[in-house]
């Protein structure tokens, strides 16, 4: 009887995401049928605990943290001037503005976490620009959805937060295991694209001499001291305490939110008006995530409870898997579910079913989250769902197409692929930084 259920569970799951149904009140309302059946009324007690200890877990409150520093940052100005500088110097390399996108969206990630805001942000100001200097339309609309997607892979992230929650795994140490592959995906991205540009000159044309020449070196130099600066003490300010062992995560969130409203006033943006913007968006995303978290919970324990693990598990052994296939198979699964939801979606569905699976096999949890976090960047830009494909349409100018978007997403998304590859021959790309820690 309970296997049954079990299919019900998940065939009852995919027909609620695929009829567009709100993914957090899918997960815990076929959670709550499945345990009604299951078990009956007593059920709904664990139903209500679970509830309860997602809205106690103290590591959580980290996650509105970071969403209100984000967008204290989002109305600072500080893309927008990190932005024009990197253009001003980087203009002359051939290719070289999509380079500048990478590179401010790789600080910028580290400042957010929000893809949302960093994928609009940059669409808004990096879009027009590329558009005017007559680069290929599927290379900008490439280069904005991946360069955005980095937020939630480096540091500080909500995904790394809420995956960190879900594996308990200390959290300073799964933020640790991200920065090399982050930092590693940023570097592909520019390498592919100073590649393109060089095989294909009307790809990136470069910016004129002359036009550069209308800004004196000193002022360049100056405003990308000015830009770049607050945002460096921003992101030393959250990770150094986090790392060094001075604050928590939690603690470390608070601090970058209150860093971020001074970065607000230090580029004149200060109001009431942002303020209450900011923290009505921050209530708005915050809520979403929790409601998805007790969905994925109460559906997550009924599944367990019924003895979900215990029937996955015995369908491994029946298969004959060895652990590196079930590893495999967790992540194609990933990849697959990014083709139609976000990494809210799937982070509980997955971790919680495989986790215990993949630590008998003898693998490390980090290193799992971590290889996971690496394969997530795919359910941002994975035709035919992947959000920032429709973040960009949304804002694209006249003229662009949706194919556009998706032809320039196909290399960046390889690229994901291939360094979630590398992390798999090299685990120390993800281990070692955690290694030296003793958080």
């Amino acid at each position: 009887m309970d296997e049954i259920i079990l299919i019900g569970m998940f065939a009852a799951l995919i027909m609620a995401i695929a009829t567009n149904h709100p993914l957090g009140f899918a997960l815990g309302g076929v959670g709550v049928v499945a345990g009604l059946i299951g078990w009956g009324p007593p059920a709904l007690n664990l139903v209500i605990n679970q509830t309860y200890a997602v809205m106690d877990n103290y590591l959580l409150i980290a996650v509105p943290m970071f969403v209100l520093m984000a967008n204290f940052l989002m109305y600072s100005g500080v893309a927008d001037g990190l932005f024009e500088s990197a253009r001003l110097i980087l203009g002359t390399l051939r290719g070289g503005l999509a380079v500048a996108v990478i590179a401010v969206s790789t600080v910028f990630a580290a400042t957010t976490g929000v893809v949302g805001a960093s994928v609009l942000t940059m669409g808004l100001l990096a879009i027009p620009i590329l558009d005017r200097y007559k680069y290929d339309r599927s290379l900008t609309a490439g280069v904005v959805c991946a360069g955005g997607s980095l937020g939630i892979l480096i540091p500080p992230s909500i995904m790394l937060v809420t995956l960190a929650s879900l594996a308990q795994v200390s959290v300073g140490k799964l933020l640790l295991s991200a920065i090399v592959p982050g930092l590693l995906l940023s570097f592909c991205y520019i390498v592919y694209i100073i590649a393109a540009c060089a095989l294909n000159k009307d790809k990136g044309p470069a910016m004129s001499r002359a036009e550069l020449a209308a800004y004196p070196l000193a002022g360049r130099i100056k405003g990308c001291l000015v830009n770049l600066v607050p945002p460096l003490i921003l992101i030393l300010g959250v990770l150094g305490t986090i790392f060094s062992g001075t604050a928590t995560p939690t603690e470390a969130s608070a601090c970058g939110a209150f860093l971020a409203l001074v970065m607000t006033v230090f580029y004149g943006r200060f109001s009431l008006e942002m303020v209450r913007n900011s923290l009505v968006d921050t209530a708005k995303t915050s809520a979403m995530v929790f409601v998805i978290m007790i969905g994925a919970n109460s559906f997550c324990s009924i599944f367990l409870g019924l003895d979900g693990a215990k029937a996955v598990g015995h369908l491994v052994e029946a298969a004959g898997l060895s652990g590196w296939a079930v590893f495999a198979f967790m992540l194609i699964l990933i990849f697959m579910l990014g083709c139609f939801i976000d990494w809210i979606g799937i982070v509980p569905i997955c971790i919680p079913i495989f986790m215990p699976l993949l630590e008998a096999y003898g693998f490390d949890r980090i290193y799992v989250c971590a290889v996971a976090a690496v394969i997530m960047q795919t359910c941002f830009i994975t035709p035919p769902f992947g959000y920032a494909l429709f973040y960009i349409k949304g804002i694209m100018p006249p003229g662009w197409s949706m194919l556009d978007i998706y032809r320039g997403a196909i290399p960046f998304l390889a690229i994901i692929l291939l360094v979630t590859a590398m992390t798999l021959v090299f685990p120390q790309l993800v281990m070692w930084l955690p290694g030296l820690s003793n958080l």
